[in-house]
């Protein structure tokens, strides 16, 4: 019995794919190890949702990797919710991590950039809040994060300011840009790291505008950050 037999026998079934984003211009795939994302971090979004972002510290909530949903494949629209809405955002993946991350060293551990969607379950979030609740039904359902494709920061920098907005069905129901952002990146990962140990393979979702809304089946939503990317997604 060869090393590769005796470590797939030591499985009571086969183990899961790892989950990976492509890179744009590669046929390298990123594998991705957890994924974070920063609650209210646009002021208009916050106000939006009924909050009031001068009085609030950064806060995170979680997606599981295997809810991404690649490029080229359609959303489905989840079950139990009858309010599903989009929130378009930057996404930073890490190459590196650690815990306690400096402020100045922050930058050091991105690999690159995608643009998401933060689709949300908005009628069981609600339920949740008002009970008190984790968001993961709201927020962690299959399919939840389509993603495009990662570029690298030797392609196109760290983007600190530029348009971010989604349309639907090509209508525009938000429009922001990245320098309206309360939390900067290098602040989100260091923040995190004191957390939870940040590691290679991370992606972060960092906030989303606002103008969050409803979309049903057969919609087609398009989320664009420039100097970054543009993804397409219909809803099936």
């Amino acid at each position: 019995m060869n090393d590769m037999t005796s470590i797939n026998a030591a499985y009571v079934f086969k183990p899961a794919p790892v989950p990976t984003l492509p890179v744009s211009g590669s046929q390298a795939l990123f594998p991705v190890h957890r994924i974070y994302c920063v609650g209210r971090n646009f002021a208009d979004h916050a106000i939006e949702m009924g909050h009031d972002p001068n009085k609030e510290p950064p806060f995170f909530f979680q997606k599981n990797p295997d809810t991404l949903v690649l490029p080229g494949h359609d959303f489905p629209y989840p079950s139990e919710s009858n309010d599903v809405h989009h929130e378009a955002e930057l996404v930073v993946a890490l190459k590196s991590g650690g815990d306690n991350i400096p402020l100045d060293k922050a930058l050091d551990c991105v690999y690159g950039y995608a643009v998401g969607l933060d689709m949300t379950r908005r009628d069981l979030q609600g339920e949740a809040k008002k009970l008190g609740r984790p968001w993961e039904t709201g927020k962690a359902f299959e399919s939840s994060a389509p993603c495009g494709p990662l570029h690298p920061v030797e392609k196109i920098g760290h983007p600190t300011q530029g348009a971010l907005w989604c349309k639907v069905n090509g209508e525009l129901r938000q429009s922001g840009d990245l320098n309206q952002m309360i939390w900067k990146v290098p602040e989100m990962i260091s923040y995190l790291s004191k957390l939870f140990t940040l590691q290679a393979g991370d992606l972060i979702f960092a906030g989303t505008p606002a103008g969050v809304g409803g979309i049903v089946k057969g919609d087609v939503m398009v989320a664009h950050v420039e100097g970054v990317d543009e993804i397409t997604f219909k809803v099936a």
